[in-house]
């Protein structure tokens, strides 16, 4: 039997949490300029910037 990764489950996991964190504070300052009446800047479609955080899992 094959033994677990606890590792790369790990790191999935943080990778994750991070994306969902970043996807959380893009609603939030894209709200927070709605209601400033300023247009919101479109960072890309499904939230895929290219910025820090969206890192290949081959990147580690």
């Amino acid at each position: 039997m094959a033994k677990p990764n606890y590792q790369y489950e790990k790191r999935q996991k943080d990778i994750a949490k991070k994306k969902k964190q970043e996807e959380k504070r893009l609603r939030k300052l894209e709200k927070k300029q709605l209601e400033s009446g300023e247009q919101p800047a479109q960072p890309g479609v499904g939230g895929e910037t290219g910025g820090p955080g969206n890192e290949s899992p081959g990147n580690a």
